[in-house]
């Protein structure tokens, strides 16, 4: 089930970012870099305020559980985007991606764009994103590479 998200998600969400950043994405970044990346959970109140900042944040659902969540910003750009490490490849982040994309027709946008891990590449690139170019992008003192990507969605 797909569902828009509740503040009672907050620390369920913040702790899905944290444990999927240190395990599902250590495949294609150095401990030091998925470190620096998972701390981001650490700060509530600043989540608070970006949850609530974003035009949807779709929750996605499993007998109960939270599984995966993504953010959307009224202007297209896809946030957040993470499926919970133990339900990779379940088709989870494929029904997250085309609630996202639902939203973001009802809202006339033109297009999404992401800036997507290289662990996150291929799915977006599957599902009709292209790579407009790599980045290099810092956090904690750690180098990330990482993907603008863009669909259109006319």
């Amino acid at each position: 089930m797909i569902r828009p998200y509740a503040p009672a998600d907050l620390d369920t969400l913040r702790q899905l970012f944290q444990e999927t950043v240190s395990t599902v994405n250590r495949r294609d970044y150095t401990q030091a870099q998925v470190e620096a990346w998972a701390s981001g959970a650490q700060d509530r109140s600043r989540w608070i305020d970006r949850l609530a900042a974003h035009h949807f944040v779709a929750v996605a659902e499993l007998d109960s559980q939270i599984v995966g969540f993504a953010e959307l910003e009224a202007d297209g750009h896809i946030d957040c985007f993470y499926c919970h490490k133990d339900f990779q490849n379940q088709g989870i982040g494929t029904k997250l991606l085309n609630r996202l994309e639902a939203e973001a027709r009802s809202i006339s946008l033109p297009q999404l764009f992401t800036e997507a891990s290289i662990t996150a590449k291929p799915f977006f690139e599957r599902r009709g994103f292209q790579v407009v170019r790599s980045q290099q992008v810092e956090r904690l003192g750690q180098t990330f590479t990482n993907f603008q990507m863009t669909k259109s969605l006319s």
